[in-house]
């Protein structure tokens, strides 16, 4: 797989959660059963999280640069926001927690640290995080990346391509010769493909709700696929 990654890229640009990291969709559900079960919503928890998610994308797509937010204040708005609808209110943050425990310590997929752990070139860790949750969960990985730029650090979000653009002086990489690895058509693919940079989508059954609607170059369900997708 390196060799062949090797021929065309000069580095590795790859999301964290849900691509790296499993159990975000169980994370998310739980805090939905929680939140319907506490507020007594006329929903299912699954019909609460995607319109929590939709809520969510609407908050972060607003929150870049000299708008920024945190993604915790961001998550604790964005439910703020989905109980409204519903003429609901009250504090949020048991709820948010069970996310933010999962930001801290994340199962990981199989896949994703196998090939991590053969991988040769340079890998940067892009990813809409909070820099403190995202760097205890990389500290229980086996390897490390060469380096992460979190949406805290560059002030954005994915899409936008200020967080992209971080990576690449970082990487001190074209854009040409980067491939971008994550499961979010919204954020990681549509992001990544408007500046140029080549797209995995890991498409995994357990996706949670994802808006994007683009196509990436490569499609993949998991990391033993992509030494085949690449080839040239």
């Amino acid at each position: 797989m390196c060799c062949v990654l090797t021929k065309r890229f000069d580095a590795i640009f790859i999301d964290f959660y849900g691509t790296i990291s499993a159990g975000d969709r169980e994370a998310i559900d739980a805090a939905c059963r929680q939140v319907v079960e506490a507020y007594q919503l006329p929903l299912s928890p699954e019909r609460f999280a995607a319109h929590w998610g939709q809520r969510f994308f609407d908050t972060i797509d607003q929150a870049n640069l000299e708008d920024f937010r945190t993604l915790h204040q961001c998550e604790t708005a964005s439910l703020h926001a989905a109980l409204a609808d519903f003429d609901r209110d009250g504090d949020v943050s048991d709820f948010v927690d069970i996310i933010e425990e999962y930001w801290r310590t994340p199962p990981f997929y199989p896949d994703a640290l196998e090939f991590l752990a053969g991988n040769e070139l340079p890998i940067f860790c892009v990813s809409n995080a909070d820099t403190k949750p995202l760097d205890a969960a990389i500290r229980r990985l086996p390897v490390g990346f060469d380096g992460v730029v979190t949406s805290e650090s560059a002030r954005c979000y994915k899409p936008h391509p200020a967080i992209f653009q971080a990576a690449l002086d970082l990487a001190r990489a074209r854009p040409a010769r980067v491939v971008h690895i994550g499961d979010s058509l919204h954020s990681d693919v549509s992001g990544a493909s408007a500046l140029g940079i080549t797209t995995v989508w890991v498409h995994r059954e357990s996706r949670i709700m994802d808006i994007g609607d683009c196509n990436p170059d490569y499609t993949i369900r998991s990391f033993t696929e992509l030494s085949q997708l690449l080839v040239r």
